[in-house]
């Protein structure tokens, strides 16, 4: 927490994204920590120590998502970890959530009352 309210980190390459998912979190009572890349956004988690991440899929490779998640579990994180996609239902079907410490997959574009209520449930454990 930071002033009282929850961290949350957001990790994605598309800077338009970062700024709207800022402004989504912020008129929510998040605070926002951002970061453009993978390595990026793994840096930022040690230096902020978030309450909750969310992480895009794909970014400046196709895989930075995944590996970052798998970077996170290796650092010992505990705040929950959520994926963006954009590719759809095929990343159920293709991705074992637990197996990468993921609580689960947000579909760009975002349902913010569903991203606002996952996020509400997953902070309050």
């Amino acid at each position: 927490m930071k002033d009282g309210k929850y961290v949350i980190l957001c990790v994605d390459d598309d800077p338009d994204f970062l700024e709207s998912s800022r402004i989504f979190l912020e008129a929510n009572d998040y605070f926002v920590e951002t970061a453009p890349s993978a390595e990026d956004g793994l840096k930022r988690y040690r230096e902020t120590n978030p309450d909750l991440i969310i992480v895009d899929l794909m970014m400046e490779e196709v895989d930075a998502g995944t590996n970052l998640a798998k970077d996170l579990q290796l650092a010992k994180n505990t705040a929950p970890v959520y994926m963006l996609s954009s590719v759809g239902d095929q990343l159920n079907m293709s991705t074992d959530f637990s197996a990468l410490g993921l609580r689960g997959v947000f579909q760009k574009p975002l349902d913010t009352k569903n991203v606002l209520k996952t996020i509400r449930a997953a902070l309050e454990q």
